[in-house]
């Protein structure tokens, strides 16, 4: 595999007053400087593997130069063009690519900005679909708890993320969650797989029939789950059974794969490996790889004809949806993922990197469970593995962890709130499909080194 490098600028960066408003008052971030392959160094000369991929989102690394060269082309010819007015090649060519290689009935494709954007885009479509055919009762989406779909009011509506929705419950949508399929804590003893997706299916099917079909728009969930349960996957046949109870009630089956799509769990759709097609399916960070801000919505032929033939245009739009260099960065990331065969590569090494997990961490006290797919890998952290009893909710040791991991030179993941939005932490990681086989171990002894120094922190 090629490492690209990015020549650094020596010029000293000026002593700004700290006027940005940053995720954090009390809390002023490192200043990072540039990016060299799976690298960001800061302005002192410091070097970060990243192994969550900022947020799952830096796939090529910071530095492809076949990307930035497609994005400084297009840059060169035309930036942006309302989508109202004009489409170009560039976005064009992304909607082609993405409908090639999506699962079958996926048709078309919408552009917008990102997850958030891309998860409310969905939502609205949805809708809208069951208002084109006069059914306006339909009004509720069903999700699942421990998700998380974005932080749009219409996102955090949907999602499972107690945490984030909190403050805002007064402004949010009605919707109903159903539990998550989440086998370390979910799965009895005694309970075959093949009995536990039933029974976690089977929550989909009884809240359906206690709403009423008729007054249901759709079902979301992520293939694979991301940051607020650390990497969760489903247990085989679960999303069989979804996709059929969605299809027995008429109601859309909505996939998000902001974070497990686009190759990160080793296909380029994560539902490939549930052998399922969704009606709706959302895309970003991934797609453009962190070089371009874009998100995507493929919808079914039947959605689209539907309102091809009725009121003819979906009643939505963003200024920046189909942004032109944003679709060349998503086109050029694509190409390159199929060029350099990584998807491949992210089977490879996400193999070894869970092996080199397990070998780590299998016996650690306060490892319960390692699990993901591909390059999508979480840690649940726990005071007691054989009660699986978590670590104090306030005990901080998910930003303890972070904080350790980022002065031993690993950017990782960790959270809090795994197990019902308060209780549980975990790592997730997420590293760029360019990672060399040599920082597999580097990552596993930074993170066992980090998790140690946080763990002695808060236990007697």
């Amino acid at each position: 595999m090629h490492t690209y490098a990015l020549r650094k600028n020596d010029a000293t960066l000026a002593d700004y007053s700290g006027k940005v408003f940053h995720r954090h008052c009390h809390h002023q971030p490192r200043h990072a400087a540039y990016g060299e392959g799976a690298y960001v160094v800061d302005q002192e000369g410091r070097r970060y593997l990243d192994a969550s991929g900022g947020a799952a989102v830096t796939a090529l690394g910071y530095s492809h130069p076949r990307v930035i060269e497609a994005v400084t082309r297009q840059l060169s010819t035309l930036p942006y063009v309302h989508s109202g007015f004009f489409t170009t090649d560039a976005c064009e060519e992304l909607a082609e690519h993405l409908v090639q290689d999506a699962p079958p009935g996926l048709e078309r494709v919408w552009l917008v900005s990102g997850g958030s954007e891309a998860i409310e885009s969905a939502l609205k479509l949805a809708r809208q679909y069951f208002v084109e055919a006069g059914e306006t009762q339909r009004r509720w989406f069903i999700s699942r708890r421990q998700s998380f779909h974005g932080n749009t009011l219409g996102a955090l509506a949907v999602g499972g993320n107690r945490w984030r929705r909190a403050p805002f419950e007064p402004l949010l949508m009605g919707s109903h969650q159903i539990a998550p399929c989440y086998s370390y804590r979910h799965q009895r003893p005694d309970e075959s797989a093949e009995a536990y997706a039933a029974r976690a299916a089977g929550e989909l099917e009884a809240m359906i029939q206690r709403l009423g079909a008729e007054n249901v728009i759709g079902f979301i969930a992520e293939p694979v789950v991301g940051a607020t349960a650390g990497a969760v996957p489903p247990v085989p046949g679960y999303f069989r059974r979804i996709r059929e109870i969605c299809d027995r009630h008429g109601i859309l089956l909505i996939l998000d794969e902001v974070m497990c799509g686009m190759g990160r769990t080793g296909t380029l759709f994560a539902c490939e490996q549930e052998g399922i097609a969704p009606d709706i399916l959302t895309l970003a960070k991934g797609l453009g790889a962190g070089y371009q801000p874009i998100g995507a919505v493929l919808a079914s032929g039947a959605i689209f004809e539907r309102l091809s033939s009725g009121s003819g245009q979906f009643q939505h739009g963003h200024t920046y949806m189909a942004h032109a260099a944003a679709a060349a960065a998503a086109v050029a990331v694509q190409q390159v993922i199929r060029d350099e065969d990584l998807l491949t590569r992210v089977c490879t090494l996400g193999d070894a990197l869970m092996s080199g997990l397990r070998e780590r961490f299998a016996d650690h006290p306060h490892v319960g469970d390692i699990r993901g797919r591909g390059l999508l890998l979480g840690l649940e952290l726990v005071a007691d593995r054989e009660s699986k009893t978590p670590f104090p909710a306030n005990s901080q040791l998910a930003s303890r962890i972070k904080q350790h991991a980022l002065e031993l030179g690993l950017m990782c993941y960790p959270a809090g709130g795994t197990i019902d939005g308060h209780e549980g932490h975990h790592v997730l990681l997420a590293p760029p499909f360019i990672l060399q086989e040599a920082e597999l171990e580097l990552i596993t002894d930074r993170l066992a080194r980090a998790l140690d120094h946080a763990v002695r922190e808060i236990t007697p």
